[in-house]
Parts: C-alpha cells; structure tokens; sequence
C-alpha cells in the first residue's frame, strides 16, 4: 500500500484501521474477531493503527496489542489519544454509559494537565504492550467541558514529544474549529479531524486544512459513521453516531445512482475523495470483521473514476 509522509521522519500507509469497533462500539465481538480484523488489514497492507483509551474502556487498545504483538515494531505505526483517563468507577455499572458494549466498572475522567496527559499515555502503552507510541493526540477537547483543555493538553503533548516521548502529536475531533485552532495556534504535527468531509459534506474540513498550512490531516469517518459505507445504504444506516434522517438517506441513495452511473460506488468514492485532499496523510476507517476489512480494501483498490469532484459534488458544495 502506498505510504504519505506526515513529518520527515514518520510515514503513514494512506489507509488507516481505525479501532473503536475493536472496542465494541455499538456491539459486542469476539478476542478472536478483533484479532482477525487487525490480521486482515495487515495482510492488506495497512500499517497504521488507530486506537484511543475511550474505545471500549481500553478493551480497544488491549485487543491491538495483542493482535501487533508479534509484530516488529519498525513495521507499523499507531497512534492513540490523552485526554481521558479510565478510572474504577463505585458502583460499578452493568454496562458502559458510552456507545460500547463493555461493562461499566471503569469511567472516564477528563485530564488535560501535564499529568494526567502523561499518565494517560503510560497508561495505553500499559494496554498495548509497546514502549512507545508513534502518535499521540488529545482527544476530543472541544467536548471536555474545560475552557483551557486545548491549550493545557496540547502543551502536556508538546512536552512529552520534546522529550522523545512519542514522535508527533496533535488533536483528534470532529469538531472543525478545535483543529483549525489547534493547527493555528500550537506547533503540532498532525491532527485527526472526524466525520467534517464526506461525499455529502464535499466542502468539509477547508478550514482545517487551511489552518494547517501544508501539515498532514488524518480523515476519519469518511462513511458517515455508516451511511456511505456500503454500495446501496440500508434504511437505519447512521449518521454522526445517529440513525439517518430520511432526507439524509435519499441523498445518499441519489448519489450512489450517480456514482453508479460512472461505474463506481458510494465506498469507494468516499475513500478516493477524502484521498483527493493533498494534506490528507492518511484515511482510517473502522472495519470491526475480516470480511468488512476486505470489503473496504477492495473499495479502495477500485478507484473512482471521477477527477473533478468539485463539479461532480458541486450541487452539494457549502452543504
């Protein structure tokens, strides 16, 4: 699979396994599955690996480091997030209170200072049994409830990568504002920014990308959170985390006649649009069995013929 670079010294396979499915996100799977899916993808070719703390209260990093345990470590980069630190939750709960089908005997507290950043990451290195990550981004400040957690986790990163702590560092939201400051304000290397350009969103993330000024974004949720994860949505496919409102699923199916038409599919196209985007270092997306990793491997090997997407997607521009 082809590389992009992100710094001169790092470079990221320009599809990602993006782990929250790992973590159960939605429903429950399998040790085995899990270890399978991170198999697949790595037979395909994939070589960075996306996870964070909050995917499943950690089951989500545990499960990859199992998975890339006998794997040299040279051969693959991942990435995780600070921000949240798992805690034992008293009482515990039956089930997590997120969207991830674990139980609940830990939570999730938020932690931007210098220390719980750097408790955080020792923490996931614990989970995934490396000595070292080669991404670490703080997750989701824009949703923590503090109106400095930006600047206070960022420096917290900063500090960790000037000691050689971890090689690049960054935000990861879906929150297009809290990127673009992020790039704008702070020397970071790379961001994540989540679910802002789709094929139905075809303008999506400009102000990140601008903010940015030539640093690489990582795209995720390319699909919709599901609604253009497959050639012809199902009725209840998601959107944002949410099911679909019925106007949301007849554009998409209206789209897919038109990329039908030109002989491609709504996957595919997401995949080769968000890869059309010069700063995009990589896509990661979140496959959660084999046969959804081959799926989305084989969307990625067919292409799309579209070369202008601009007018192609012009009627849904500034949508």
């Amino acid at each position: 699979m082809r590389l992009r670079e992100l710094t001169q010294h790092l470079a990221v396979t320009e599809l990602g396994l993006g782990t929250a499915g790992l973590g159960n996100l939605y429903r429950s799977i399998s040790d085995e599955q899990a270890r399978r899916t991170v198999d697949t993808a790595w037979d395909g070719g994939v070589r960075l690996f996306d996870t964070a703390p909050h995917y499943g209260l950690g089951l989500a990093e545990r499960r990859l480091g199992d998975a890339l345990a006998d794997r040299a470590r040279d051969e693959f980069v991942v990435s995780t997030k600070v921000g949240r630190l798992l805690v034992e939750r008293r009482p515990p709960l039956p089930r997590d209170t997120e969207m991830f089908d674990v139980p609940g005997d830990l939570t999730r507290v938020w932690d931007a200072t210098p220390d719980g950043v750097r408790r955080s990451l020792e923490s996931s290195l614990d989970r995934l049994g490396l000595d070292h990550v080669d991404i670490a981004l703080l997750h989701d400040p824009d949703v923590s409830g503090e109106p400095d957690a930006l600047e206070k986790g960022v420096a917290a990163l900063l500090a960790l990568r000037d000691e050689g702590l971890v090689r690049a560092v960054g935000v990861g939201s879906n929150d297009e504002p809290t990127v673009a400051t992020a790039f704008r304000r702070y020397p970071i290397d790379v961001a994540m920014l989540a679910g802002r350009r789709t094929l139905l969103r075809p303008e999506g993330g400009r102000a990140a990308f601008e903010a940015a000024a030539g640093r690489p974004v990582l795209l995720a949720g390319v699909f919709a959170s599901g609604l253009l994860a497959t050639p012809r949505p199902p009725t209840g496919a998601r959107v944002d985390y949410r099911p679909a409102s019925q106007d949301e699923h007849s554009a998409a199916l209206h789209l897919a006649a038109e990329l039908a038409a030109v002989g491609s599919t709504l996957p595919a196209a997401a995949i080769a649009h968000a890869l059309a985007v010069p700063s995009v270092g990589s896509v990661v997306l979140g496959p959660s069995s084999p046969q959804e990793v081959e799926q989305v491997l084989h969307h990625h090997l067919s292409g799309c013929p579209v070369q202008d997407w601009s007018t192609f997607l012009g009627a849904r521009a500034g949508s």
